[in-house]
């Protein structure tokens, strides 16, 4: 694989392992669009370039990421899943499915698959709270092929999300999200 600033070529020899890096990219990207956010304000029209720490520290991050690909595992459905989310208010919204699995002979907690995506404007607005249950719900929409019907836990660094199931609520969005959680 060759990074330019622009673009990300890919070649394979086989059509087979050219669909796998395809897939692994697009993985690594879509992580990295909600760890570098203050990245893409630059490239609005009108914006100043300038380097600060923040910028620099992302930078270095997106070097790292691309250079240091975790290895994915193939899920067991047979076996629980873990859902990791974390919400950056007003940046994005991230989540990991992993699964604890046999490896080699021992027990090993690996990844399955990473989804991210920035918010958009509205919901840069929402509470901490918020948008930790958007991103519980968009999680659970995005990744149903996995979950629905399987055994799993949500782990988030939000605990007012844990009543979230419970909550007698007038605000309709998390209303709507009550229900889309159950």
């Amino acid at each position: 694989m060759v990074v330019y600033i622009y673009y990300i070529i890919i070649y394979s020899e086989k059509w087979e392992d050219h669909l796998q890096y395809i897939d692994r990219v697009e993985i690594k990207s879509q992580v990295l669009v909600w760890q570098t956010s203050s990245l893409y304000k630059l490239c609005s029209k009108d914006v100043v370039f300038e380097v600060t720490k923040e910028r620099r520290d992302e930078y270095e991050k997106i070097k790292y990421e691309l250079t240091n690909a975790p290895v994915l595992i193939l899920p067991d459905f047979e076996l629980p899943f873990k859902l990791y989310i974390y919400a950056a208010c007003s940046q994005g919204l991230g989540a990991a499915l992993h699964q604890r699995q046999i490896v080699d002979g021992e027990p090993r907690e690996g990844v399955i698959c990473y989804i991210s995506r920035q918010l958009k404007d509205l919901e840069a607005r929402y509470a901490a709270t918020q948008t930790e249950c958007l991103c519980l719900v968009w999680a659970l929409e995005k990744l149903h092929y996995y979950l629905e019907g399987a055994v799993f836990e949500v782990y988030t660094d939000c605990t007012a999300l844990k009543s979230l199931l419970n909550m007698k609520t007038t605000n309709r969005h998390m209303l709507r999200w009550q229900i889309a959680i159950h």
